[in-house]
C-alpha cells in the first residue's frame, strides 16, 4: 500500500489526477470529435466520386423495357483515393436493384435517405464493413435519362478508413503532447508553491528541533502565518500544561527528598539508640513505631496530592453525589468521632457535583480529620450539604467544630503545603483540600466563628459548581 509521505505528493495527486482524468475524458471526446470532422471533410470526396461515377451512366433498351449501362473504368476513382494507405471501392444498381457495375460483393444499400441531408443531392452516407476491412460508404440516388427513358440509379462509393484514423490519431498525440506539458508545468508550479508555502512550517520544526530539553517557553505569536497561528497556539498551550507537569514533579521531588528526610533521621538515630539498649525495648520499639506511622501518613499525603495533579489531566469528571460521598466518610470516622466524645450533627440533601470519587472522598476526610484534630472532647462538630435555589445553584459543604479557630499569624501561610498549625501534623491536609477544590472550579474558606467576641470554633466551606441534573449520577 503506498503511502502519501508529504504535503506535496498529497497535493500533487489531489491535482493531477482529477486534471489526469479529465484530459483523458477530454483526449476520447477530442478523438471523437476528430473522426467525425475527418468524416465530413472526407465524405465530400465520396459524394464526388459517386457524381463523376453518375455522369458515366446511360440508358439503353426500348422505353418498355430500359436498362442502366456504365462504363466506369476504376482508375475514374483513382483521383479521388488521398494516398495508397486508403481504397476505393464502387457498386451502380439498376433501375429494378440489379447489379450493373463495380464490385458485385460490395454489400447494397437498403437504408433509407436522410429527411434532410447536409447537401443538395440524394445521398445518405453510412459505416460497413467490405472484405473484412471497415469502410466508409456514400449512397447516391442519381436520375438517369436517355433515348430509351430514364430511372433512379444507386452508386454506392467506399473507402477505407485508414486515413482518416491515422489523421485523428495525430490530432490525438499532438493534444496529448500539449496536455502533458501542460500536467508537466502544474506539477512543477504546485510542487514551487508548496514548496515556499510549507517555509515557516519547516522552520518552526527547525526552531522547536533545536530547543533544550526543559525549554517550554512559549513560541512567539507575532511572524507566525495565520495558517499557522492555530498549530502555535496548541503546541503553546500543550507546552504551558506539560511546564505545569513539570513543575509540579519537581517540587513533588524536592519537598518529598526534603520532609522525608528528617523521619528516616530519626528513625535512623532511633534503631541505633535501641541497638544501644538506651531505652528500654518497649519503649524504643513505640517510639519507631510512632515515627514510621509518621512517615507512612506523610508518603500518603504527599502521593495524594501528586495524584490531584494527575485527576486535573484526565479531562470531564463523572457526576456524583456529594452528600453521598459525605455520609460515607462519616460512617468511617464514626469511630473517632464516638471516642473523642462529640456533639456530632450530619445534614445533607442531594447535591450532585462533577468530580472524581477518590478526590471528594479525600476532600471530605481531610477536613474532617482536621476538625477532629483540633475539637476538643465533647465538643460540637456540625456537618451540612446544601444546594442554592435554582437551577445554577452551587453545592456547599460546611463543617463546623468547635475548636480554637485558626491564630492571625498562620493565616498568610494557611493551605501551603508543610505549613502546619499548632495541632501538628504535616501541614499537607489543607494544601491537598486547595488543590482538590481548585481543580473541581470550587473554592474553599477557612473562617473563625465568632460569639460575643470570642472565638466559638472554625467553619470550613467548600463551596463547587452544581452538576446539570440532565447529567445521570455516576455509581
Amino acid at each position: 500500500m503506498i503511502r502519501l509521505s508529504s504535503m506535496r505528493s498529497r497535493l500533487l495527486v489531489g491535482i493531477l489526477v482529477p486534471v489526469g482524468l479529465l484530459i483523458a475524458a477530454n483526449a476520447h471526446r477530442l478523438y471523437e470529435d476528430a473522426l467525425k470532422a475527418i468524416d465530413t471533410a472526407y465524405d465530400r470526396t465520396l459524394l464526388a466520386s459517386a457524381k463523376t461515377i453518375g455522369e458515366q451512366l446511360d440508358v439503353h433498351g426500348t422505353r418498355e423495357a430500359p436498362h442502366l449501362v456504365s462504363e466506369v473504368p476504376y482508375a475514374a476513382l483513382e483521383a479521388f483515393e488521398a494516398d495508397n494507405r486508403s481504397r476505393m471501392f464502387y457498386r451502380v444498381t439498376g433501375f429494378q436493384g440489379e447489379w450493373v457495375s463495380g464490385f458485385d460483393d460490395l454489400p447494397a444499400w437498403h437504408g433509407k435517405l436522410p429527411d434532410r441531408g447536409a447537401y443538395a443531392a440524394l445521398v445518405d452516407f453510412y459505416d460497413d464493413v467490405y472484405q473484412g476491412e471497415a469502410v466508409r460508404v456514400a449512397v447516391l440516388k442519381q436520375p438517369v435519362s436517355g433515348e430509351a427513358g430514364l430511372g433512379v440509379a444507386t452508386i454506392q462509393v467506399a473507402e477505407t478508413l485508414e486515413i482518416r484514423r491515422t489523421l485523428a490519431r495525430q490530432v490525438l498525440v499532438s493534444t496529448l503532447w500539449r496536455q502533458a506539458a501542460l500536467l508537466a508545468v502544474i506539477a512543477i508550479v504546485v510542487w514551487g508553491v508548496v514548496l515556499f508555502a510549507t517555509w515557516p512550517v519547516r522552520e518552526l520544526s527547525r526552531s522547536i528541533g533545536a530547543r533544550a530539553d526543559d525549554d517550554l517557553s512559549p513560541i512567539p505569536m507575532p511572524g507566525v502565518p495565520a495558517e499557522l497561528a492555530p498549530l502555535v497556539v496548541a503546541i503553546n498551550e500543550a507546552w504551558h500544561r506539560q511546564a505545569g507537569l513539570f513543575a509540579h514533579q519537581q517540587r513533588f521531588v524536592r519537598d518529598t527528598s526534603h520532609q522525608l528526610r528528617t523521619p528516616l533521621a530519626v528513625l535512623k538515630a532511633q534503631v541505633q539508640s535501641a541497638r544501644r539498649g538506651d531505652l528500654p525495648l518497649t519503649q524504643a520499639i513505640d517510639e519507631i513505631g510512632a515515627t514510621v506511622d509518621g512517615a507512612t501518613a506523610l508518603a500518603n499525603q504527599m502521593l495524594a496530592l501528586a495524584k490531584v495533579e494527575q485527576l486535573r489531566q484526565q479531562g470531564d469528571p463523572p457526576r456524583l453525589d456529594l452528600a453521598e460521598t459525605v455520609r460515607e466518610v462519616a460512617l468511617d470516622l464514626a469511630p473517632l468521632i464516638a471516642d473523642a466524645e462529640l456533639d456530632f450533627e450530619l445534614f445533607t440533601d442531594a447535591a450532585p457535583v462533577r468530580g472524581h470519587a477518590w478526590a471528594l472522598r479525600e476532600l471530605v476526610r481531610n477536613l474532617l480529620h482536621n476538625a477532629l484534630r483540633h475539637c476538643p472532647r465533647g465538643g460540637r462538630l456540625e456537618v451540612r450539604v446544601t444546594r442554592g435555589a435554582g437551577a445554577d445553584g452551587g453545592v456547599e459543604l460546611r463543617i463546623a467544630d468547635s475548636g480554637p479557630g485558626i491564630a492571625a499569624a498562620l493565616r498568610p501561610r494557611l493551605g501551603q503545603p508543610f505549613a502546619a498549625g499548632a495541632g501538628g501534623g504535616s501541614g499537607l491536609g489543607l494544601a491537598i483540600c486547595r488543590e482538590i477544590v481548585g481543580s473541581l472550579g470550587g473554592t474553599l474558606a477557612l473562617d473563625n466563628r465568632e460569639q460575643d467576641g470570642v472565638i466559638a470554633g472554625l467553619d470550613a466551606v467548600v463551596r463547587l459548581p452544581a452538576a446539570p441534573s440532565s447529567d445521570p449520577i455516576s455509581p
